[in-house]
């Protein structure tokens, strides 16, 4: 685990997000602050919640040894923070809510092991060692415990002294309701003491603004105050320091009303006595319910005469799952044990792995986004997701189709989640024509987001992710109640309404108009953009056939062999793909221009008489992304295999840059200086680059670089892959940025979760559970030897090669198969198969195994294959 501690400047730019799935988080700094407090259904970055924190003192004998706040040395720069109000802003030194002012631990080493952070504090003058752990549970399959709104903490002291030592170990929070408005009362319920903070004004149980949070701590011994005291300039941080670092409790202290302008604190201790060379542990928890959301970055249209109407509230889905924070509380450490030893029991399967130490880093890094503010759940659980994070608000709406598509961690970890997100596309977002509207406009049925196209990559992502599901888990019932939602966005390319001409003669190629993921619209036969069309072909042929459609099945294929025919012979230049269109020609913009009067402002560059935003011979990073798709869910060839191959060496050779220091790059900055990073665009020399080409040609982003890196893997190109995806991992470093907040359009953004296909193309993963078939042939060993985490619809666990034996462990849930492929085998002679002590009856063809029953194993259970 050297690989993930962070030490000195690498702990800069750590904000590590603590909280459920569409709950919201508290961030862990890699000094041990809290910030980043994105409780309140909208992002906070580096907002701080008053002064709160953890802090720890030592006594022996009724004397004080040492106090320190549970934070190291804040990181420079050290002249102010530009967002604060005036006297307290740049010119006034680092903020004081960050708590530099106080003593506190000289260093610290943070283990950044998503889902679970630990942090050692480290400082001569301290009796004692001291490490916190924080998490929130992350059970895959489990998207109910996964989905708590709350903050994990065990603080562990070991006393390194020769006497006794009582520690304090205590916990400071802000009221986060308005200044004048906070009420703290603490309470003892079900043997646990915690402080719930509310507001005293009469709020509405719908309002926006109503909610409650709470601290809560499980040590038996505490003590406790209500309220810090009140004063006027630093009053009250002095009084707190002389109360915490005077001999024994705290002293309560209660206010019996709000007063105007201040913003209560609350303070909550365990006391610990620990023998010399034994460990004290405390556990805290903080939790929140604000229960309400509603449309803040798009509000719904005014009333009349201007009057603007209330907005139209949802409760967050943790709020019917638990009343108040209160009941959070108690439920976290009633039940932490188990949450605690499943959620590490995931983190061990998956970084116990093998493979190399920045592929676990760069899956387990992003499947943080799901616990970031970038999501929501819905009133009925349904997952909705934002593409990123603005500082403090959503950043691009609507579980924006072709951005979520690359997202596949979802799927593989909560499939039904997963699901229910493309469901809500649907229900709500698709016209009669089949045309999707790319962009779900909540609150549900306001209905649909009026932008003139849909998006290429997401209507006909839409189907590849609906046969993905499909096969990942096998669920028929699903595909019969929405075969027509998918047959009708298949059917859209040529349909007589859709006004942007993608395929109306039928030829298995798009020509038209086509919106797509970099934001505009390419014009003309691409591989890019028609390979999706190709894959949902394919896709919907094998669907349509499976539910006895065999006239939709037959069309489908026929179209997919034709346009598969078209682009192989029309598109590939030899190296790689391209877009065929002649630049000079203003009548391919001419031909839309009564659907669309202003298409020549936007695409006709009249100074250089060319068609603006396109590709031409253009080396595109994602110009076979439908062979990566494919490849994931067990669809076959779309294009022709070894023209991907080439096509992939291409992107390698012309786009991966290993310094970007001689790149110009007038778009936006992921990657500089002597960073890598590979291009969304380039252009080999010799060949026609448009004036103003395709937008965001020059940049590094994450999510293509991850898709382009697994899809280079499953080819067999593994060095460039492996290469591609560490560029990435080395520019989250801690230092330069946060290895937990992957950015691109914001924060925390979705399409780095295409980072979990490293790990599929890396062990050979595929399924089909149609047919109850799973195989494993992985591609790097490290002395034959191999291991790492897999995930089906209905169990997890460990798959293991051993010199003697084959393992298939299963730590979660239940795994049934009928057939288990293993390519790796060669030929290889097998002893038996067993299930613990149960002989398992087989027959082998070739590669596979063929049990003779259904194989089920449990959680505990392992499967296996002794090999002689």
């Amino acid at each position: 685990l050297r690989y993930f501690l962070y030490k000195g400047n690498r702990t800069k730019e750590i904000s590590f997000p603590i909280g459920g799935i569409g709950t919201g988080c508290i961030g862990l700094a890699g000094n041990g602050r809290l910030l980043e407090w994105e409780i309140f259904n909208r992002p906070n970055k580096r907002g701080v919640n008053g002064f709160s924190h953890f802090a720890i003192k030592a006594e022996c004998e009724g004397k004080v040894l040492d106090a320190r706040i549970l934070n190291s040395d804040l990181p420079p720069p050290y002249m102010g923070d530009f967002n604060k109000p005036m006297f307290q802003s740049f010119g006034f030194g680092p903020p004081r809510e960050y708590m530099a002012g106080l003593p506190h631990f000289r260093d610290s080493e943070f283990e950044g092991t998503y889902p679970i952070a630990k942090i050692r504090f480290i400082d001569d003058k301290f009796p004692g060692r001291v490490r916190m752990t924080a998490f929130n549970p992350f059970i895959p399959l489990n998207d109910l415990d996964s989905s708590i709104p709350a903050a994990f903490f065990e603080i562990e002291v070991e006393n390194t002294g020769k006497h006794e030592i009582t520690y304090t170990i205590c916990l400071v929070v802000q009221n986060p309701h308005p200044a004048g408005t906070t009420v703290n009362a603490y309470e003892e319920k079900d043997g646990f003491h915690l402080i719930k903070m509310s507001s005293s004004t009469n709020l509405k149980e719908d309002d926006p603004q109503f909610g409650d949070l709470t601290i809560a701590t499980n040590a038996s011994d505490i003590s406790y105050q209500e309220y810090w005291f009140r004063g006027l300039w630093f009053d009250s941080l002095h009084v707190y320091w002389k109360d915490f670092t005077s001999p024994g409790k705290f002293r309560n202290r209660r206010y019996p009303n709000p007063q105007r302008g201040i913003r209560d604190h609350a303070v909550l201790a365990a006391h610990v006595k620990v023998k010399p060379g034994e460990t004290g542990r405390v556990r805290f928890v903080i939790s929140w319910n604000f229960p309400n959301c509603y449309n803040y970055w798009k509000p719904e249209h005014s009333g009349c005469c201007g009057d603007a109407e209330k907005p139209k509230i949802w409760k967050n889905y943790y709020a019917k799952l638990f009343k108040d924070s209160v009941e959070t509380a108690i439920y976290c450490l009633k039940n932490w044990d188990r949450l605690y030893r499943e959620t590490e029991t995931f983190r061990d399967s998956l970084f116990s792995s093998t493979l190399p130490p920045f592929i676990i880093d760069a899956v387990s890094a992003n499947i943080s986004i799901l616990k970031s503010p970038t999501v929501l759940r819905l009133e009925d659980g349904s997952l909705y997701g934002f593409e990123g994070c603005h500082p403090h608000s959503g950043c691009c709406e609507g579980s924006c189709m072709h951005v979520w598509n690359y997202a596949y961690a979802p799927l593989f970890l909560f499939p039904k989640l997963d699901r229910s997100m493309w469901d809500l596309h649907y229900k709500y977002d698709q016209r009669e024509d089949g045309r999707i509207s790319f962009r779900l406009q909540p609150p549900l049925g306001r209905g649909r987001w009026e932008f003139p196209h849909a998006a290429v990559d997401g209507q006909f992502g839409s189907v590849i992710r609906a046969y993905a599901y499909w096969k990942f888990t096998g669920d028929d019932t699903w595909l019969k109640l929405n075969w027509q939602s998918i047959k009708k966005s298949i059917e859209y390319a040529w349909a007589e309404t859709n006004e942007d001409k993608w395929d109306l003669n039928k030829d298995g190629v798009l020509e038209g108009r086509q919106h797509h993921t970099l934001d505009m619209e390419l014009f003309g036969p691409n591989s890019w953009l028609t390979g999706f069309y190709l894959a949902a072909l394919k896709a919907g042929a094998e669907m349509a056939e499976y539910l006895g459609f065999h006239e939709e099945a037959e069309e489908y294929r026929g179209l997919f062999e034709k346009g598969r025919e078209w682009v192989d012979k029309h598109l590939f230049n030899g190296e790689y793909y391209i877009q065929l269109i002649n630049l000079k020609d203003k009548s391919i913009l001419e031909e839309f221009k009564s659907e669309d009067p202003q298409i020549l402002d936007t695409y006709w560059d009249e100074e250089h008489k060319e068609i603006k935003y396109q590709i031409a011979e253009g080396c595109l990073i994602d110009q076979v992304l439908a062979q990566w798709h494919a490849n994931i869910c067990g669809l076959g060839e779309i294009f022709d295999r070894e023209k991907v191959r080439k096509a992939l060496k291409s992107i390698y050779r012309y786009n991966f840059k290993r310094s970007m220091r001689d790149v110009v790059n007038p778009c936006r900055i992921f990657s500089l200086n002597d960073e890598a990073g590979t291009l969304i665009c380039s252009w080999p020399e010799g060949k026609t680059k448009p004036v103003i080409p395709i937008p965001y040609a020059e940049e590094t982003m994450n999510g293509f670089e991850y898709a382009v890196a697994s899809h280079m893997i499953q080819e067999g190109l593994i060095s460039e892959g492996l290469e591609i995806a560490k560029a990435v991992r080395d520019r989250y470093d801690g230092e330069k940025r946060n290895p937990w907040n992957e950015i691109e359009c914001g924060s925390n953004y979705s399409r780095s979760m295409s980072s979990y296909v490293l790990l599929l193309a890396l062990s050979g993963f595929k399924f089909d559970m149609t047919r109850s078939w799973m195989e494993f042939n992985p591609k790097i060993t490290v002395n034959g030897k191999f291991r790492c985490f897999w995930s089906t619809g209905t169990g997890w666990g460990i798959f293991e090669i051993q010199s003697d034996k084959i393992i298939l462990e299963i730590r979660y849930g239940i795994l049934k198969i009928k057939r288990l492929s293993l390519p790796f085998l060669k030929g290889r002679e097998i002893r038996e198969v067993r299930v613990e002590n149960k002989i398992v009856r087989y027959a082998r063809l070739g590669d596979e195994l063929e049990f003779e029953d259904m194989l089920t194993a449990e959680r505990g259970q392992k499967l296996n294959i002794i090999l002689n």
